[in-house]
């Protein structure tokens, strides 16, 4: 997920229903010792009520959260992605009952949460080392906060798996700034282990190799990886699919973006409607699925508007021709 993002009904069992058997799906997994909130998705793929793997949509719910969630219902996906940093300092229990509402009315399963903000963050290679994520010191503290903030809404929302991009995460383990990193992946991770949730690095700025050494060093079993397809290709750090050889096993969450490789040293690659780009999607998911991923594939796509709309209903139909070749079940 990048700053600019804009951004079916699940059948036989409703979001009550689903809460009603919630603790046999937590009975499922711990973190650190605690009881798991389920993954709505997960849970759901668990008692059959739809296949793993299940399609979804990166929404940005402010400042108009029905509207969003309802175009996920309408557009026939059965899960989203919840980007809330426009709602960053507004977390409230009334804005959860509303999104608990919203959810039970358009049955949309939401499966994790992101923030990325407070501000400045700068979406390039001159640039984003010294404002994206938790890696540099000016705005690391304000960044755990905020991540802190979210994993505590989220919670009320049921939702189990809370994400962001860590930032330029130094290859060199001796780096001044690694071991400042570590600590703070370290403490999200607890916090969220705290609530029951898992914290959740997002693919991109990082090789694989350094996502997973950040993984051994912050030796928690609540870290976990959320892998974006094209953002590893948009930052010039690997191809989704050897990316899945290194860090496959600790994928819990999957953005389905599509991107092409960058030619200006300054500037990411072009992110582009799947099928468009560089993305391997049959292999990634063919892979997921030998990985027994169960999560949700929730396409991300970085335009807006109608012309959005349209390419997020075509990328819908290309995943699920791959999906159903797989088989899902």
């Amino acid at each position: 997920m990048q700053e600019h993002t804009q951004q079916g009904e699940v059948s036989g069992l409703s979001r009550r229903g689903f809460l009603k058997h919630a603790a046999t799906a937590a009975a499922l997994a711990t973190v650190a010792g605690k009881i798991a909130l389920p993954n709505r998705a997960e849970a759901q793929a668990l008692k059959r009520t739809h296949a793993p793997m299940a399609l979804g949509l990166l929404i940005s719910p402010f400042p108009d959260p029905e509207a969003k969630i309802k175009l996920v219902h309408d557009l026939g996906f059965p899960t989203c992605f919840l980007s809330l940093d426009g709602y960053l300092g507004k977390f409230t229990p009334a804005l959860a009952k509303q999104f608990n509402d919203l959810f039970d009315k358009y049955q949309v399963v939401p499966t994790t949460a992101e923030v990325v903000h407070p501000a400045p963050l700068k979406w390039n290679f001159v640039e984003g080392p010294s404002t994206i994520g938790v890696v540099p010191p000016a705005y690391r503290q304000a960044r755990v906060d905020a991540l802190k903030q979210t994993s505590d809404f989220a919670r009320l929302i049921g939702v189990g798996r809370i994400q962001t991009h860590c930032g330029f995460i130094p290859e060199d383990p001796h780096d001044p700034l690694y071991d400042g990193t570590v600590k703070a992946i370290r403490e999200l991770t607890e916090h969220c282990a705290d609530n029951g949730q898992h914290f959740l690095m997002e693919t991109g700025q990082e090789t694989p190799t350094t996502m997973l050494r950040m993984i051994k060093d912050v030796n928690h079993p609540g870290l976990g990886v959320g892998l974006d397809t094209a953002n590893l290709i948009l930052y010039g750090k690997a191809n989704p699919v050897d990316a899945l050889k290194v860090l496959g096993p600790h994928v819990q969450a999957m953005h389905a973006k599509d991107g092409m490789w960058p030619t200006d040293p300054d500037k990411l690659g072009k992110e582009v409607q799947i099928g468009k780009g560089d993305v391997d999607f049959p292999t990634v998911l063919k892979m997921l699925k030998a990985l027994n991923y169960t999560g949700a594939i929730s396409i991300e796509r970085e335009t807006s508007g109608p012309q959005q709309v349209q390419d997020v209903k075509e990328e819908k139909v290309y995943l699920e021709n791959i999906l159903n070749k797989l088989g899902r079940a």
